[in-house]
C-alpha cells in the first residue's frame, strides 16, 4: 500500500488549501481514509476519516465547519479542503488508510503517507 499526499503550503490566516492522498495497491473501497496531523513536540491527532462501509465523514471538533473530506473511488484519492485556517491548524497533514473498522486512534491505522506540511501565518 502507498499514500502519496499533497497539497500542503504557506497561507494566511483564513486562507484555504486543498490536500490530496493518491492511493495505491490497495482496493480503495474495501480502505477507511483518513487525515491526521502532528504539530511539533505534538501527538499525532485525528483530523477527519470517511468510513469504508458507507462512505460517512467524521471531523475533529476543531475541524467541524471548516475542513471537508471527500473521496473519488474511480481515482483512488481523498482529499482535505481546508477553509478558515487558522495559525493552529499548522502541521504536518499525514492520510491513512486501514480495512479494518472505524477508529480515530492513531495506533489502529496500519498504513501512511509521508505527510505535506501545512503552515499559516498569522
Amino acid at each position: 500500500v502507498q499514500l502519496q499526499a499533497s497539497g500542503g503550503g504557506l497561507v494566511q490566516a483564513g486562507g484555504s488549501l486543498r490536500l490530496s492522498c493518491a492511493a495505491s495497491g490497495l482496493t480503495f473501497s474495501s480502505y477507511r481514509m483518513g487525515w491526521f496531523r502532528q504539530a511539533p513536540g505534538e501527538e499525532r491527532e485525528f483530523v477527519a476519516g470517511i468510513r469504508r462501509s458507507d462512505g460517512s465523514t467524521f471531523y475533529a471538533d476543531f475541524v467541524k465547519g471548516r475542513f471537508t473530506m471527500s473521496r473519488d473511488n474511480a481515482k483512488t484519492t481523498v482529499y482535505l479542503q481546508m477553509n478558515s485556517l487558522k495559525p493552529e491548524d499548522t502541521a504536518v497533514y499525514y492520510c491513512a488508510a486501514d480495512p479494518r473498522g472505524w477508529s480515530r486512534r492513531a495506533d489502529v491505522w496500519d498504513h501512511w503517507g509521508q505527510g505535506t506540511q501545512v503552515t499559516v501565518s498569522s
